[in-house]
Protein backbone atom coordinates (compact mmCIF):
# COMPACT_ATOMS: atom_id res chain seq x y z
CA UNK A 1 0.00 0.00 0.00
CA UNK A 2 1.59 3.28 -1.14
CA UNK A 3 1.64 5.86 1.48
CA UNK A 4 -0.70 9.03 0.73
CA UNK A 5 -0.13 12.82 0.47
CA UNK A 6 -3.58 13.13 3.43
CA UNK A 7 -4.24 11.16 5.92
CA UNK A 8 -8.06 10.96 6.13
CA UNK A 9 -7.44 9.74 10.35
CA UNK A 10 -6.05 12.83 11.45
CA UNK A 11 -7.45 15.78 8.16
CA UNK A 12 -11.11 16.18 8.81
CA UNK A 13 -13.07 15.98 5.02
CA UNK A 14 -12.80 19.49 4.65
CA UNK A 15 -9.23 19.90 5.22
CA UNK A 16 -8.53 17.18 2.52
CA UNK A 17 -10.78 18.84 0.31
CA UNK A 18 -9.05 22.20 0.25
CA UNK A 19 -5.50 20.34 0.31
CA UNK A 20 -6.77 18.72 -3.42
CA UNK A 21 -8.32 21.81 -4.31
CA UNK A 22 -4.46 23.21 -4.44
CA UNK A 23 -3.87 21.17 -7.80
CA UNK A 24 -7.45 20.97 -9.08
CA UNK A 25 -7.79 21.54 -12.86
CA UNK A 26 -8.47 24.77 -13.94
CA UNK A 27 -11.28 25.07 -16.72
CA UNK A 28 -8.46 25.36 -19.60
CA UNK A 29 -7.36 22.24 -18.21
CA UNK A 30 -9.93 20.49 -17.77
CA UNK A 31 -10.57 21.00 -21.46
CA UNK A 32 -7.39 19.89 -22.54
CA UNK A 33 -7.48 16.63 -20.58
CA UNK A 34 -11.35 15.44 -21.82
CA UNK A 35 -10.29 16.52 -24.84
CA UNK A 36 -13.03 18.80 -25.05
CA UNK A 37 -13.65 21.76 -28.04
CA UNK A 38 -13.71 25.65 -26.34
CA UNK A 39 -17.50 25.56 -27.23
CA UNK A 40 -18.39 22.40 -25.44
CA UNK A 41 -17.51 24.21 -21.99
CA UNK A 42 -19.25 26.49 -20.12
CA UNK A 43 -17.24 27.79 -17.24
CA UNK A 44 -18.51 29.07 -13.92
CA UNK A 45 -15.52 31.11 -13.16
CA UNK A 46 -11.91 29.66 -13.39
CA UNK A 47 -12.13 26.05 -11.73
CA UNK A 48 -15.80 25.31 -12.33
CA UNK A 49 -17.46 24.60 -15.43
CA UNK A 50 -20.70 22.83 -17.09
CA UNK A 51 -20.37 20.22 -20.14
CA UNK A 52 -22.49 21.53 -23.33
CA UNK A 53 -23.67 17.74 -23.32
CA UNK A 54 -25.70 18.31 -27.15
CA UNK A 55 -21.87 19.26 -28.23
CA UNK A 56 -20.36 16.75 -27.03
CA UNK A 57 -22.94 13.85 -27.74
CA UNK A 58 -22.84 15.52 -31.56
CA UNK A 59 -19.42 15.11 -31.88
CA UNK A 60 -18.59 12.01 -30.55
CA UNK A 61 -22.02 9.83 -31.82
CA UNK A 62 -19.98 7.13 -33.63
CA UNK A 63 -18.04 6.54 -30.38
CA UNK A 64 -18.63 3.39 -28.92
CA UNK A 65 -20.07 3.35 -25.08
CA UNK A 66 -17.77 2.94 -22.54
CA UNK A 67 -18.30 0.21 -19.68
CA UNK A 68 -21.55 0.89 -17.42
CA UNK A 69 -21.32 0.28 -13.69
CA UNK A 70 -23.69 1.11 -10.96
CA UNK A 71 -23.37 1.30 -7.50
CA UNK A 72 -25.97 0.14 -5.06
CA UNK A 73 -25.74 -1.27 -1.45
CA UNK A 74 -27.56 -3.16 1.51
CA UNK A 75 -29.95 -2.08 3.37
CA UNK A 76 -28.35 1.07 5.13
CA UNK A 77 -28.40 2.25 9.42
CA UNK A 78 -29.33 5.46 9.27
CA UNK A 79 -25.45 6.82 9.13
CA UNK A 80 -25.48 5.53 5.53
CA UNK A 81 -23.09 2.73 4.07
CA UNK A 82 -20.61 5.05 1.66
CA UNK A 83 -22.36 4.59 -1.68
CA UNK A 84 -20.78 7.83 -2.54
CA UNK A 85 -17.09 7.26 -1.06
CA UNK A 86 -17.41 3.43 -2.81
CA UNK A 87 -17.99 5.24 -6.47
CA UNK A 88 -15.63 7.77 -5.98
CA UNK A 89 -12.56 4.78 -4.54
CA UNK A 90 -13.57 2.66 -7.73
CA UNK A 91 -12.94 5.48 -9.87
CA UNK A 92 -9.70 5.92 -8.34
CA UNK A 93 -9.03 2.37 -8.31
CA UNK A 94 -9.82 2.00 -11.40
CA UNK A 95 -7.89 5.13 -12.96
CA UNK A 96 -4.66 3.25 -10.80
CA UNK A 97 -5.42 0.81 -13.49
CA UNK A 98 -4.84 2.78 -16.57
CA UNK A 99 -8.31 3.05 -17.63
CA UNK A 100 -10.04 6.09 -18.89
CA UNK A 101 -12.41 6.07 -16.32
CA UNK A 102 -15.43 9.06 -15.18
CA UNK A 103 -18.19 9.27 -13.43
CA UNK A 104 -21.78 10.39 -12.62
CA UNK A 105 -23.37 11.76 -9.40
CA UNK A 106 -26.03 13.51 -8.12
CA UNK A 107 -25.85 16.57 -6.15
CA UNK A 108 -26.43 16.87 -2.76
CA UNK A 109 -29.69 18.62 -1.16
CA UNK A 110 -28.86 21.55 1.86
CA UNK A 111 -31.18 19.50 4.06
CA UNK A 112 -29.00 16.84 5.00
CA UNK A 113 -25.70 18.86 4.18
CA UNK A 114 -27.12 21.19 7.33
CA UNK A 115 -28.59 18.41 9.32
CA UNK A 116 -27.27 14.55 10.49
CA UNK A 117 -26.08 13.00 7.55
CA UNK A 118 -23.67 15.38 5.73
CA UNK A 119 -22.71 16.47 2.23
CA UNK A 120 -23.05 13.58 -0.27
CA UNK A 121 -19.02 14.58 -1.16
CA UNK A 122 -17.98 10.92 -0.42
CA UNK A 123 -15.46 10.92 1.71
CA UNK A 124 -11.61 10.19 3.46
CA UNK A 125 -9.70 10.18 -0.04
CA UNK A 126 -12.29 9.51 -1.61
CA UNK A 127 -13.97 12.59 -1.66
CA UNK A 128 -15.54 15.00 -4.51
CA UNK A 129 -13.82 18.39 -4.74
CA UNK A 130 -14.45 20.92 -4.84
CA UNK A 131 -16.13 20.07 -2.23
CA UNK A 132 -17.29 23.54 -0.45
CA UNK A 133 -18.85 24.26 -3.89
CA UNK A 134 -20.68 20.86 -4.47
CA UNK A 135 -22.28 21.31 -0.94
CA UNK A 136 -23.34 24.55 -0.86
CA UNK A 137 -25.18 25.17 -4.42
CA UNK A 138 -22.45 24.33 -7.18
CA UNK A 139 -23.54 25.67 -10.07
CA UNK A 140 -27.01 26.63 -8.95
CA UNK A 141 -29.24 23.95 -10.47
CA UNK A 142 -30.93 23.01 -6.99
CA UNK A 143 -31.72 27.21 -6.51
CA UNK A 144 -32.87 27.32 -10.31
CA UNK A 145 -35.40 24.71 -9.41
CA UNK A 146 -37.02 25.78 -6.50
CA UNK A 147 -37.86 28.96 -8.61
CA UNK A 148 -39.21 27.08 -11.05
CA UNK A 149 -41.25 24.91 -8.57
CA UNK A 150 -42.46 27.58 -6.32
CA UNK A 151 -42.95 29.65 -9.23
CA UNK A 152 -46.01 27.17 -10.22
CA UNK A 153 -47.03 27.71 -6.40
CA UNK A 154 -47.45 31.69 -7.10
CA UNK A 155 -49.11 31.25 -10.43
CA UNK A 156 -51.94 28.68 -8.74
CA UNK A 157 -52.73 30.41 -5.66
CA UNK A 158 -52.59 33.77 -7.42
CA UNK A 159 -55.60 32.38 -10.44
CA UNK A 160 -57.80 30.89 -7.16
CA UNK A 161 -57.35 34.33 -5.87
CA UNK A 162 -58.10 36.16 -9.03
CA UNK A 163 -60.85 33.40 -9.94
CA UNK A 164 -62.95 34.22 -6.47
CA UNK A 165 -62.61 38.05 -7.21
CA UNK A 166 -63.63 38.41 -11.00
CA UNK A 167 -66.76 37.33 -13.21
CA UNK A 168 -66.33 34.93 -16.01
CA UNK A 169 -66.73 38.15 -18.19
CA UNK A 170 -64.02 39.80 -16.28
CA UNK A 171 -61.71 36.92 -16.44
CA UNK A 172 -61.84 36.51 -20.30
CA UNK A 173 -60.89 40.02 -20.51
CA UNK A 174 -57.54 39.21 -18.80
CA UNK A 175 -57.41 36.46 -21.25
CA UNK A 176 -58.01 33.89 -18.51
CA UNK A 177 -61.27 31.22 -18.34
CA UNK A 178 -62.24 29.48 -15.26
CA UNK A 179 -60.06 26.57 -13.98
CA UNK A 180 -62.87 26.23 -11.14
CA UNK A 181 -59.79 24.40 -9.03
CA UNK A 182 -60.79 22.70 -5.85
CA UNK A 183 -58.96 24.41 -2.62
CA UNK A 184 -59.05 21.14 -0.87
CA UNK A 185 -57.31 18.67 -3.73
CA UNK A 186 -54.13 21.02 -4.32
CA UNK A 187 -51.52 18.74 -4.82
CA UNK A 188 -48.68 21.09 -5.43
CA UNK A 189 -46.88 22.74 -2.37
CA UNK A 190 -43.83 25.00 -1.94
CA UNK A 191 -40.32 23.71 -1.73
CA UNK A 192 -36.97 25.03 0.22
CA UNK A 193 -33.69 23.54 0.45
CA UNK A 194 -33.40 22.37 4.01
CA UNK A 195 -34.96 20.16 7.00
CA UNK A 196 -37.82 22.66 8.22
CA UNK A 197 -40.54 20.51 9.72
CA UNK A 198 -42.41 23.42 10.74
CA UNK A 199 -43.35 24.21 6.92
CA UNK A 200 -44.89 20.43 6.82
CA UNK A 201 -48.44 21.74 6.79
CA UNK A 202 -49.09 25.65 7.10
CA UNK A 203 -51.96 28.15 5.67
CA UNK A 204 -51.55 30.76 3.42
CA UNK A 205 -53.15 33.56 2.29
CA UNK A 206 -54.28 34.60 5.69
CA UNK A 207 -55.03 38.92 5.33
CA UNK A 208 -57.59 40.39 3.24
CA UNK A 209 -59.01 40.20 -0.83
CA UNK A 210 -56.09 40.92 -2.08
CA UNK A 211 -53.79 38.75 -0.26
CA UNK A 212 -53.85 35.56 -2.02
CA UNK A 213 -56.33 32.54 -1.82
CA UNK A 214 -56.80 31.45 1.69
CA UNK A 215 -55.89 27.63 1.90
CA UNK A 216 -54.29 25.04 4.00
CA UNK A 217 -50.61 24.40 2.12
CA UNK A 218 -47.29 22.74 2.30
CA UNK A 219 -43.50 22.63 2.06
CA UNK A 220 -41.46 20.06 0.61
CA UNK A 221 -37.38 19.36 0.67
CA UNK A 222 -36.22 20.87 -2.57
CA UNK A 223 -35.07 17.52 -4.01
CA UNK A 224 -38.42 15.99 -3.72
CA UNK A 225 -39.77 18.59 -6.25
CA UNK A 226 -40.93 16.50 -9.48
CA UNK A 227 -39.26 18.91 -11.44
CA UNK A 228 -35.57 17.46 -9.91
CA UNK A 229 -37.51 13.93 -11.34
CA UNK A 230 -38.07 15.45 -14.23
CA UNK A 231 -34.11 16.83 -14.69
CA UNK A 232 -33.21 13.36 -14.10
CA UNK A 233 -34.69 12.04 -16.66
CA UNK A 234 -35.21 14.57 -19.32
CA UNK A 235 -33.36 13.58 -22.56
CA UNK A 236 -32.49 17.66 -23.69
CA UNK A 237 -34.44 20.73 -23.60
CA UNK A 238 -37.17 20.34 -25.47
CA UNK A 239 -38.35 17.02 -23.40
CA UNK A 240 -37.79 18.95 -20.22
CA UNK A 241 -39.85 22.43 -21.58
CA UNK A 242 -42.71 19.72 -22.46
CA UNK A 243 -42.91 17.85 -19.63
CA UNK A 244 -42.91 21.21 -17.43
CA UNK A 245 -46.06 22.04 -19.21
CA UNK A 246 -47.90 18.56 -17.61
CA UNK A 247 -47.37 18.74 -14.23
CA UNK A 248 -50.63 18.22 -12.42
CA UNK A 249 -50.85 20.81 -9.81
CA UNK A 250 -54.41 20.44 -8.52
CA UNK A 251 -58.01 19.12 -9.59
CA UNK A 252 -60.85 20.90 -10.25
CA UNK A 253 -64.44 20.43 -8.69
CA UNK A 254 -64.99 17.89 -10.82
CA UNK A 255 -62.19 15.66 -10.43
CA UNK A 256 -60.30 17.07 -13.68
CA UNK A 257 -56.64 17.53 -13.62
CA UNK A 258 -55.49 21.49 -13.53
CA UNK A 259 -51.90 21.46 -15.12
CA UNK A 260 -48.88 24.16 -15.15
CA UNK A 261 -49.71 24.27 -18.78
CA UNK A 262 -53.47 25.36 -18.02
CA UNK A 263 -52.10 28.05 -15.72
CA UNK A 264 -49.83 29.03 -18.69
CA UNK A 265 -46.47 28.45 -16.06
CA UNK A 266 -44.67 26.12 -17.71
CA UNK A 267 -42.31 28.37 -20.39
CA UNK A 268 -41.26 30.72 -17.24
CA UNK A 269 -40.61 27.39 -15.22
CA UNK A 270 -38.57 26.35 -18.38
CA UNK A 271 -36.92 29.76 -18.43
CA UNK A 272 -35.43 29.44 -15.29
CA UNK A 273 -34.10 25.69 -15.34
CA UNK A 274 -33.15 26.35 -18.56
CA UNK A 275 -29.37 26.34 -17.42
CA UNK A 276 -30.01 22.89 -15.67
CA UNK A 277 -30.41 21.07 -18.48
CA UNK A 278 -26.30 20.66 -18.91
CA UNK A 279 -23.96 18.55 -16.47
CA UNK A 280 -21.73 20.19 -13.83
CA UNK A 281 -17.89 19.07 -14.69
CA UNK A 282 -16.16 17.83 -10.92
CA UNK A 283 -13.29 15.92 -10.26
CA UNK A 284 -12.41 13.18 -7.33
CA UNK A 285 -9.43 13.97 -4.77
CA UNK A 286 -7.22 12.16 -7.16
CA UNK A 287 -8.25 14.06 -9.98
CA UNK A 288 -10.85 12.03 -12.31
CA UNK A 289 -13.57 13.54 -13.82
CA UNK A 290 -17.41 13.19 -12.66
CA UNK A 291 -20.66 14.74 -13.61
CA UNK A 292 -22.46 16.04 -10.91
CA UNK A 293 -26.25 16.41 -12.58
CA UNK A 294 -29.76 16.49 -10.77
CA UNK A 295 -30.47 15.23 -7.32
CA UNK A 296 -33.72 13.42 -6.99
CA UNK A 297 -35.14 11.50 -3.66
CA UNK A 298 -35.03 7.81 -3.90
CA UNK A 299 -37.67 6.50 -1.54
CA UNK A 300 -40.14 9.71 -3.65
CA UNK A 301 -38.88 9.43 -7.32
CA UNK A 302 -36.00 7.83 -9.19
CA UNK A 303 -33.13 8.32 -6.60
CA UNK A 304 -30.11 8.73 -9.45
CA UNK A 305 -28.16 11.38 -11.53
CA UNK A 306 -29.66 11.92 -14.65
CA UNK A 307 -29.83 9.82 -17.48
CA UNK A 308 -28.12 13.03 -19.80
CA UNK A 309 -24.91 12.57 -16.89
CA UNK A 310 -24.54 8.63 -18.07
CA UNK A 311 -25.27 9.38 -22.07
CA UNK A 312 -22.30 11.80 -22.18
CA UNK A 313 -19.73 10.11 -19.60
CA UNK A 314 -20.70 6.80 -21.62
CA UNK A 315 -19.30 8.37 -24.58
CA UNK A 316 -16.42 10.63 -23.02
CA UNK A 317 -15.02 7.44 -20.44
CA UNK A 318 -14.43 3.92 -21.02
CA UNK A 319 -15.42 3.14 -18.19
CA UNK A 320 -18.68 5.03 -16.66
CA UNK A 321 -19.41 5.34 -13.05
CA UNK A 322 -22.75 5.80 -11.47
CA UNK A 323 -24.29 5.41 -8.02
CA UNK A 324 -28.40 4.79 -7.17
CA UNK A 325 -29.74 6.01 -3.89
CA UNK A 326 -30.33 4.00 -0.82
CA UNK A 327 -30.19 0.01 -1.08
CA UNK A 328 -30.86 -2.23 -3.82
CA UNK A 329 -34.83 -2.51 -3.41
CA UNK A 330 -35.29 1.47 -3.63
CA UNK A 331 -32.34 2.79 -6.03
CA UNK A 332 -31.23 -0.38 -7.77
CA UNK A 333 -34.21 -1.15 -8.09
CA UNK A 334 -35.60 1.54 -10.04
CA UNK A 335 -32.15 2.13 -12.35
CA UNK A 336 -33.05 -1.41 -13.50
CA UNK A 337 -37.01 -1.03 -14.10
CA UNK A 338 -37.23 2.66 -14.91
CA UNK A 339 -33.98 4.50 -15.69
CA UNK A 340 -32.39 1.51 -17.69
CA UNK A 341 -35.68 1.43 -20.03
CA UNK A 342 -35.91 5.53 -20.11
CA UNK A 343 -32.40 5.56 -20.97
CA UNK A 344 -31.94 2.30 -23.17
CA UNK A 345 -28.92 2.28 -20.96
CA UNK A 346 -27.93 -1.05 -19.49
CA UNK A 347 -24.75 -1.85 -16.61
CA UNK A 348 -22.17 -3.88 -17.31
CA UNK A 349 -21.85 -4.57 -13.97
CA UNK A 350 -23.00 -3.64 -10.36
CA UNK A 351 -21.24 -2.80 -6.93
CA UNK A 352 -23.03 -4.06 -3.58
CA UNK A 353 -21.82 -2.05 -1.20
CA UNK A 354 -21.76 -4.17 2.25
CA UNK A 355 -20.42 -2.87 5.74
CA UNK A 356 -19.83 -5.07 8.70
CA UNK A 357 -21.82 -1.81 10.68
CA UNK A 358 -24.58 -2.68 8.48
CA UNK A 359 -24.38 -6.68 8.89
CA UNK A 360 -23.82 -6.18 12.56
CA UNK A 361 -27.26 -3.73 12.80
CA UNK A 362 -29.27 -6.73 10.74
CA UNK A 363 -27.66 -9.19 12.44
CA UNK A 364 -29.44 -8.27 15.87
CA UNK A 365 -26.95 -5.67 16.72
CA UNK A 366 -28.41 -2.30 19.06
CA UNK A 367 -29.83 0.40 17.57
CA UNK A 368 -28.29 3.38 15.51
CA UNK A 369 -28.96 6.46 15.99
CA UNK A 370 -27.86 9.56 13.72
CA UNK A 371 -26.33 12.10 16.63
CA UNK A 372 -25.84 9.79 19.48
CA UNK A 373 -22.35 7.46 19.62
CA UNK A 374 -22.41 4.32 18.15
CA UNK A 375 -22.84 1.33 20.45
CA UNK A 376 -19.54 -0.56 21.51
CA UNK A 377 -21.45 -3.73 19.27
CA UNK A 378 -20.50 -2.28 16.62
CA UNK A 379 -16.81 -1.15 16.96
CA UNK A 380 -15.77 -4.64 18.76
CA UNK A 381 -15.72 -7.93 17.06
CA UNK A 382 -18.77 -10.29 16.45
CA UNK A 383 -18.93 -12.71 14.03
CA UNK A 384 -21.83 -14.27 14.78
CA UNK A 385 -24.02 -10.40 14.62
CA UNK A 386 -22.44 -10.35 10.89
CA UNK A 387 -22.99 -14.55 9.81
CA UNK A 388 -26.92 -13.02 11.01
CA UNK A 389 -26.83 -10.18 9.20
CA UNK A 390 -26.04 -11.87 5.86
CA UNK A 391 -29.39 -12.78 5.23
CA UNK A 392 -29.55 -8.98 3.92
CA UNK A 393 -26.77 -9.23 1.91
CA UNK A 394 -27.38 -12.22 -0.07
CA UNK A 395 -31.19 -10.81 -0.37
CA UNK A 396 -29.73 -8.11 -2.20
CA UNK A 397 -27.51 -10.18 -4.20
CA UNK A 398 -30.22 -12.13 -5.25
CA UNK A 399 -31.72 -8.91 -6.60
CA UNK A 400 -29.08 -8.00 -8.59
CA UNK A 401 -28.41 -11.46 -10.20
CA UNK A 402 -32.60 -11.33 -10.93
CA UNK A 403 -31.69 -8.20 -13.11
CA UNK A 404 -29.18 -10.17 -15.45
CA UNK A 405 -26.16 -7.85 -14.04
CA UNK A 406 -23.04 -9.10 -13.23
CA UNK A 407 -22.71 -8.12 -9.37
CA UNK A 408 -19.92 -7.31 -7.24
CA UNK A 409 -19.82 -7.35 -3.51
CA UNK A 410 -17.66 -4.45 -2.32
CA UNK A 411 -16.82 -4.54 1.85
CA UNK A 412 -16.57 -0.98 2.48
CA UNK A 413 -13.73 -1.67 5.22
CA UNK A 414 -13.94 0.54 8.28
CA UNK A 415 -10.99 0.80 10.70
CA UNK A 416 -12.60 -1.03 13.60
CA UNK A 417 -13.29 -4.26 11.31
CA UNK A 418 -11.19 -7.41 11.88
CA UNK A 419 -10.15 -9.95 9.56
CA UNK A 420 -12.33 -12.68 10.85
CA UNK A 421 -15.45 -10.58 10.34
CA UNK A 422 -14.60 -9.80 6.97
CA UNK A 423 -13.69 -13.69 5.89
CA UNK A 424 -17.34 -14.82 7.08
CA UNK A 425 -18.75 -12.02 4.42
CA UNK A 426 -15.90 -13.32 1.80
CA UNK A 427 -17.25 -17.03 2.42
CA UNK A 428 -20.77 -16.35 2.13
CA UNK A 429 -20.65 -14.61 -0.88
CA UNK A 430 -17.82 -17.17 -2.81
CA UNK A 431 -20.73 -19.69 -1.79
CA UNK A 432 -23.39 -18.06 -4.01
CA UNK A 433 -20.82 -17.15 -6.70
CA UNK A 434 -20.61 -14.10 -6.66
CA UNK A 435 -17.16 -11.90 -6.57
CA UNK A 436 -16.66 -10.07 -3.68
CA UNK A 437 -13.66 -7.23 -2.98
CA UNK A 438 -12.32 -5.78 0.02
CA UNK A 439 -11.83 -2.00 -0.22
CA UNK A 440 -9.72 0.60 1.82
CA UNK A 441 -10.43 3.48 -0.69
CA UNK A 442 -11.57 6.10 2.48
CA UNK A 443 -8.05 5.57 3.53
CA UNK A 444 -6.24 5.20 1.07
CA UNK A 445 -7.76 6.34 -2.24
CA UNK A 446 -7.27 4.82 -5.65
CA UNK A 447 -4.76 2.39 -3.56
CA UNK A 448 -7.03 1.01 -1.25
CA UNK A 449 -9.45 0.01 -4.44
CA UNK A 450 -7.05 -2.21 -6.37
CA UNK A 451 -9.02 -5.35 -5.44
CA UNK A 452 -12.31 -3.58 -6.26
CA UNK A 453 -11.49 -2.12 -9.24
CA UNK A 454 -9.44 -5.26 -10.68
CA UNK A 455 -13.00 -7.54 -9.97
CA UNK A 456 -14.96 -4.75 -11.53
CA UNK A 457 -12.59 -4.87 -14.38
CA UNK A 458 -13.23 -8.80 -14.46
CA UNK A 459 -17.20 -8.47 -14.36
CA UNK A 460 -17.10 -6.29 -17.21
CA UNK A 461 -15.43 -8.41 -19.48
CA UNK A 462 -18.72 -11.10 -18.70
CA UNK A 463 -21.88 -10.89 -21.05
CA UNK A 464 -24.64 -9.35 -18.92
CA UNK A 465 -28.01 -10.88 -19.35
CA UNK A 466 -29.30 -7.55 -18.37
CA UNK A 467 -33.59 -7.52 -18.00
CA UNK A 468 -36.20 -6.11 -17.07
CA UNK A 469 -38.57 -7.60 -13.86
CA UNK A 470 -41.43 -6.77 -16.24
CA UNK A 471 -42.69 -5.72 -19.45
CA UNK A 472 -44.04 -2.01 -20.10
CA UNK A 473 -47.33 -3.20 -20.80
CA UNK A 474 -47.99 -5.00 -17.42
CA UNK A 475 -50.78 -3.44 -15.15
CA UNK A 476 -49.77 -1.31 -12.19
CA UNK A 477 -50.83 -3.68 -9.37
CA UNK A 478 -49.20 -6.40 -11.45
CA UNK A 479 -45.82 -4.73 -11.63
CA UNK A 480 -45.86 -4.07 -7.38
CA UNK A 481 -46.77 -7.27 -6.65
CA UNK A 482 -43.95 -8.12 -8.58
CA UNK A 483 -41.83 -5.92 -6.86
CA UNK A 484 -42.98 -6.57 -3.47
CA UNK A 485 -42.34 -10.40 -3.90
CA UNK A 486 -38.97 -10.46 -5.84
CA UNK A 487 -37.55 -7.43 -4.57
CA UNK A 488 -38.90 -6.91 -0.94
CA UNK A 489 -39.06 -10.50 -0.13
CA UNK A 490 -43.21 -9.97 0.63
CA UNK A 491 -45.84 -12.52 0.71
CA UNK A 492 -47.98 -10.35 -1.40
CA UNK A 493 -49.95 -6.69 -1.31
CA UNK A 494 -52.90 -5.12 0.20
CA UNK A 495 -54.39 -2.15 -1.08
CA UNK A 496 -56.54 0.37 0.71
CA UNK A 497 -60.42 0.73 -0.84
CA UNK A 498 -58.98 4.31 -1.96
CA UNK A 499 -56.05 3.21 -3.43
CA UNK A 500 -57.77 0.13 -5.38
CA UNK A 501 -60.35 2.19 -6.74
CA UNK A 502 -57.57 4.60 -7.86
CA UNK A 503 -55.40 1.85 -9.65
CA UNK A 504 -58.41 0.73 -11.18
CA UNK A 505 -58.70 4.31 -13.00
CA UNK A 506 -55.20 4.05 -13.66
CA UNK A 507 -55.17 0.79 -15.44
CA UNK A 508 -57.91 1.48 -17.73
CA UNK A 509 -57.21 4.41 -18.98
CA UNK A 510 -54.51 4.67 -21.40
CA UNK A 511 -53.12 7.68 -21.43
CA UNK A 512 -51.24 6.43 -17.95
CA UNK A 513 -50.36 2.53 -19.90
CA UNK A 514 -46.58 4.36 -20.25
CA UNK A 515 -45.85 5.60 -17.03
CA UNK A 516 -43.28 4.57 -14.76
CA UNK A 517 -43.84 2.68 -11.93
CA UNK A 518 -42.24 4.66 -8.90
CA UNK A 519 -42.45 2.61 -5.37
CA UNK A 520 -42.54 5.04 -2.36
CA UNK A 521 -40.88 3.01 0.67
CA UNK A 522 -38.86 3.46 3.36
CA UNK A 523 -34.92 3.01 2.67
CA UNK A 524 -34.31 1.28 6.37
CA UNK A 525 -35.99 -2.11 5.90
CA UNK A 526 -36.97 -4.37 3.11
CA UNK A 527 -40.41 -3.89 4.19
CA UNK A 528 -42.27 -1.14 4.95
CA UNK A 529 -41.62 -0.78 8.22
CA UNK A 530 -38.50 0.64 9.14
CA UNK A 531 -38.22 -1.01 12.09
CA UNK A 532 -37.86 -4.59 10.55
CA UNK A 533 -34.16 -5.30 9.73
CA UNK A 534 -32.40 -8.44 8.27
CA UNK A 535 -34.89 -10.02 5.14
CA UNK A 536 -37.87 -9.91 6.74
CA UNK A 537 -40.32 -12.72 6.41
CA UNK A 538 -44.78 -13.47 6.46
CA UNK A 539 -45.21 -9.52 5.90
CA UNK A 540 -47.81 -8.24 3.39
CA UNK A 541 -47.19 -4.89 1.60
CA UNK A 542 -49.82 -2.23 2.34
CA UNK A 543 -50.15 0.36 -0.22
CA UNK A 544 -52.61 3.24 0.68
CA UNK A 545 -52.22 5.44 -1.85
CA UNK A 546 -50.90 6.52 -5.48
CA UNK A 547 -49.35 10.00 -6.22
CA UNK A 548 -49.11 10.74 -10.07
CA UNK A 549 -46.20 13.08 -11.63
CA UNK A 550 -47.54 13.74 -15.03
CA UNK A 551 -44.43 15.67 -16.34
CA UNK A 552 -42.17 12.75 -14.94
CA UNK A 553 -44.88 10.18 -15.89
CA UNK A 554 -44.35 8.38 -13.00
CA UNK A 555 -47.96 6.44 -11.01
CA UNK A 556 -45.74 6.40 -7.08
CA UNK A 557 -47.34 3.67 -5.23
CA UNK A 558 -47.26 5.07 -1.14
CA UNK A 559 -46.22 2.39 1.32
CA UNK A 560 -45.72 3.01 5.01
CA UNK A 561 -45.62 6.63 6.49
CA UNK A 562 -43.44 8.59 4.03
CA UNK A 563 -42.66 12.57 4.28
CA UNK A 564 -41.68 15.01 1.61
CA UNK A 565 -40.06 17.17 3.99
CA UNK A 566 -37.77 15.64 6.61
CA UNK A 567 -36.89 17.67 10.10
CA UNK A 568 -33.99 18.96 11.16
CA UNK A 569 -32.27 17.11 14.19
CA UNK A 570 -31.22 18.40 18.16
CA UNK A 571 -27.48 18.70 17.12
CA UNK A 572 -27.30 19.68 13.53
CA UNK A 573 -24.38 19.88 11.31
CA UNK A 574 -24.74 23.37 10.89
CA UNK A 575 -23.59 23.41 14.32
CA UNK A 576 -20.30 23.56 13.06
CA UNK A 577 -20.04 24.94 9.62
CA UNK A 578 -18.08 28.00 9.81
CA UNK A 579 -16.02 30.92 7.46
CA UNK A 580 -12.49 31.77 7.92
CA UNK A 581 -12.61 35.16 7.85
CA UNK A 582 -8.93 35.73 6.96
CA UNK A 583 -9.17 33.11 3.80
CA UNK A 584 -12.75 33.10 3.16
CA UNK A 585 -12.64 28.87 3.37
CA UNK A 586 -15.81 27.20 4.81
CA UNK A 587 -14.98 24.59 7.50
CA UNK A 588 -16.60 22.11 9.58
CA UNK A 589 -18.49 20.27 6.13
CA UNK A 590 -18.34 16.83 6.29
Amino acid sequence: MQNNKYDPVVMKDWEIGYAAEEHMPSVDQAREILKLEKEEVLPYGNKICKIDFLKVMERLKDKPNGYFIDVTAITPTPLGEGKTTTTLGLIEGLSKRGVNVGGGLRQPSGGPTMNIKGTAAGGGLSLLIPMTEFSLGLTGDINDIMNAHNLGMVALNARMQHERNYTDKELSKRGLRRLDIDPTRVEFGWIIDFCAQSLRNIIIGIGGKTDGFLMQSKFGIAVSSELMAILSIARDLKDLRERLDNITVAFDRNGKPVTTGDLDVGGAMAAWMRNTINPTLCWSAEYQPVLVHAGPFANIAIGQSSIIADRVGLKMFDYHVTESGFGADIGFEKFWNVKSRLSGLYPNTVVLVATIRALKMHGGGPKVTPGLPLPQAYTKEDVGLVENGLVNLLHHLNTVKLSGANPVVCINAFHSDTQEEINAILRAVEAVGARCAVSQHWRYGGDGALELADAVIDACKEESNFKFLYPLETKLRDRVNLIAKNVYGADGVSWTPEATEKAQALESDPKFADYMTMMVKTHLSLSHDPTLKGAPKGWILPVRDILIFSGAKFLCPMTGSITLMPGTSSDPAFRRVDVDVNTGQVKGLF
